[in-house]
């Protein structure tokens, strides 16, 4: 054979191989199909891809890679604008930064950041800012070596000598606890894992910490005596109902130990003198299905903020710690119809109460002494704001956080006497980024059976309602929680490029308080999604954009939402991320041994009870995935994540593309070294929106 014929038969073959291979990668993978059937209530499913979920599967785990390279290829003419999204959010933060400094005793705590570094540097000074700087933690250390790393839990004893940190390093939320001696920067022998929460004792050598059990619930309180040995701590309290979670806490006057069983929608406090480190814990009211309480404690009273009573919006009462009871005591904050009550905080002087309705945040101040309230006041309509690092109980100062869509995370001290609001910093917002340039507003849209959904909206000027321009719609709607609207760095790469972006603070969730939480649950479910339907429907209907340039997104919960309504409104959006979405709710409802699913009961039903099975399986995802037309649409995972499993996204995907009917894009992105937040470094948490940024770009704008 001539050497010329050999080289040009060796270039064809290679050639050939690598189109082989292309074209291996241009279709999309397609996951075996195993027959399972499941009757419940004399209704038979049949799932072909329950097999997914078997994580030490090699087939499982190759398919997860085949959809990740399939992924790639779909992504890659978008690379060069991923680099360039990126870029514009980096360009936007400042990277070499400082927390501002919060004071304990005699100490001032803060944390930093570094450029080039994906994690903080947490530090301290003594007496005086002007002092030697202390590094009591640099979480880029502790994190070399793992592609994940999450400090959970950092807490600083009463002499501020020892330091109790707990750390997870591949998204599991299982931590370890370990104990660093602030004195000589040294670790304890002293290592626990599998740690939930944990407190100090008031004699700097005793801690108690909660352990999780195999549906990774907090379960269990020990007691630990720092230096010895781990096998010796003494089991304080157990709650074997796998619906309540356990945690530790300490009150701010330091007085009193708190360990809280708390599901959905009951809880119940027990009690201990934290000068009495080694006695027993005392129940104050036993559980009663339905009422929930928390504890604070002042001046020999117990401040109790609970909803006993059917008072749903919670109200504020106090009682004496020589008789402690959920009755028959003193009424200091009152029930509101229009706002619930989120959290209170005491002072020695005052009390402030947190609050949230019609979509904004509020934050009440009362005098302990003379019984005065006001209402701390801010500048914006559309804003979130409460109470941040106050650990002081002896001072008039509350430290105040506040942001809003157009405002960057602003830190304030407020004069609870004074009533004069100090600002100590906002952070800064780089890039040639001005406010002038963008607007908010709040508006209120009519849903389907006459109920007003708040939707907070940010726009450049200059934005034109005539159904030309792109617009990005967030939603989530589950378990009472109000997302508000906060300012985000990365927003503004879509924003610039001609997207309102909107937040539909839907039934489900907490903006207008509990009753607006509780008409978009259980048997109300449905609500959480027509709401969302009903706020795009407006969206289009006004002019505000058209179907074919409306993105939606949500995660989680939110991500439940995203399956919900493209089954039920595929028409309606023309691109879909759906972040580590909850989209198999029958099944995973229906198996009391995976994490969290009894605790849910509360949250979406027993589908063991025949009315919920059949409300839970007309509107689960998963199981409603039929013949028809999808949009495109970005699914993402954690391999590691314990909250939605990464086989719910995996499973959904793959009923998906075996049934839908068009050709649009889908694809399913897992990171497979991390869990339910996905990356935790801040780099890379960047690179994966400007990921899926340029995802909605390429389908919507056609920008590359």
């Amino acid at each position: 054979m001539k050497k010329g014929f050999k080289l040009s038969f060796i270039f064809v073959f290679v050639s050939l191989m690598i189109m082989s291979c292309s074209q291996k990668i241009a279709e999309p993978p397609i996951a075996r199909k195993i027959e399972k059937q499941i009757t419940v209530f004399n209704d038979m499913r049949i799932d072909y891809y329950d097999w997914l979920k078997e994580k030490d599967n090699p087939d499982v785990i190759q398919y997860l890679a085949d959809e990740n390279t399939y992924t790639d290829y779909i992504l890659k003419d978008t690379k060069k604008l991923q680099k360039t999204i990126f870029k514009e959010i980096v360009g936007r933060i400042q990277e070499t930064d400082i927390s501002v400094p919060v004071k304990r005793d005699n100490f001032y705590y803060y944390s930093r950041t570094k450029k080039g570094e994906q994690y903080p540097i947490y530090c301290r000074k003594e007496g005086s800012l002007d002092n030697r700087e202390e590094i009591i933690l640099n979480a880029n250390e502790r994190a070399k070596g793992s592609d994940y790393y999450s400090l959970g839990m950092l807490s600083v004893s009463t002499d501020h000598q020892i330091m109790a940190i707990s750390e997870d390093r591949n998204g599991s939320e299982i931590y370890t606890l370990r104990f660093k001696n602030l004195k000589d920067g040294s670790f304890y022998p002293d290592v626990i894992d599998s740690v939930g929460g944990g407190a100090w004792a008031v004699d700097n050598k005793t801690f108690f910490y909660t352990t999780i059990d195999y549906t990774f619930r907090p379960w269990r309180v020990y007691r630990h005596t720092l230096g010895t040995s781990v096998s010796d701590d003494e089991l304080i309290y157990e709650d074997p109902d796998l619906a309540f979670f356990v945690d530790v806490n300490r009150s701010k006057d330091k007085q009193y130990l708190f360990i809280t069983s708390q599901s959905k929608i009951t809880s119940e406090v027990r009690y201990l003198s934290t000068d009495n480190p080694n006695g027993s814990f005392t129940l104050f009211s036993p559980r009663e299905r339905g009422v929930e309480y928390e504890l604070e404690h002042h001046n020999g009273d117990f401040y109790i903020l609970t909803n006993r009573g059917n008072l749903k919006n919670f109200y504020i009462i106090r009682q004496s710690v020589q008789s402690p009871s959920l009755s028959g005591t003193f009424l200091v904050y009152e029930h509101d119809m229009n706002a619930k009550i989120n959290g209170m905080d005491m002072f020695k002087d005052f009390l402030v109460v947190y609050k949230t309705g019609d979509a904004r945040t509020m934050i009440d101040v009362q005098n302990l002494v003379t019984s005065e309230r006001h209402t701390v006041d801010f500048p914006e309509e559309i804003y979130m704001a409460g109470g941040t690092n106050n650990p002081e109980f002896e001072t008039e100062k509350l430290r105040v956080f506040y942001t809003s869509l157009l405002t960057p995370q602003t830190i304030y001290d407020y004069n609870m006497q004074t009533r004069e609001l100090k600002l100590l910093k906002q952070t800064e917002v780089r890039g040639g980024w001005n406010r002038d340039d963008y607007a908010t507003e709040l508006l209120f849209v009519p849903a389907r059976d006459g109920a007003d959904i708040p939707v907070s909206i940010l726009y450049k000027k200059g934005y034109k309602k005539d159904g030309s321009q792109p617009l990005f719609l967030y939603g989530y709607g589950s378990y009472g929680i109000t997302m508000n609207p906060y300012f985000s760095y990365s927003r503004w790469s879509l924003v610039d490029r001609g997207f309102l972006y909107a937040i539909a603070h839907i039934r489900g969730g907490g903006a207008k308080g509990e009753y607006w939480y509780e008409d978009g649950k259980w048997l109300k479910k449905k609500n959480t999604f027509t709401d969302f339907i009903d706020v795009a429907q407006y969206f289009v209907d006004e002019n505000y954009t058209a179907p074919e340039l409306l993105a939606i997104s949500g995660g989680s919960a939110g991500g439940l939402l995203m399956g919900a309504v493209v089954n039920m409104r595929p028409d309606l959006f023309g691109a879909v991320i759906a972040s580590v979405p909850f989209v198999d709710v029958l099944n995973t409802m229906s198996d009391p041994t995976l994490p969290l699913t009894v605790t849910e009961y509360d949250e979406w039903g027993n589908p063991g009870d025949e009315e919920y099975y059949h409300y839970i399986r007309s509107y689960c995802p998963y199981t409603n995935v039929a013949a028809k037309a999808y949009p495109p649409i970005m699914v993402t995972a954690g391999l590691n994540d314990p909250r939605v499993s990464y086989a719910e996204p995996a499973k959904w995907t793959a009923k998906l593309r075996s049934m839908k009917t068009d050709e649009n894009i889908l694809i399913l992105r897992t990171n497979m070294g991390a869990g339910h937040g996905g990356a935790s470094g801040r780099y890379d948490s960047f690179k994966e929106i400007a990921e899926e940024y340029a995802f909605l770009l390429k389908i919507l704008k056609k920008e590359l």
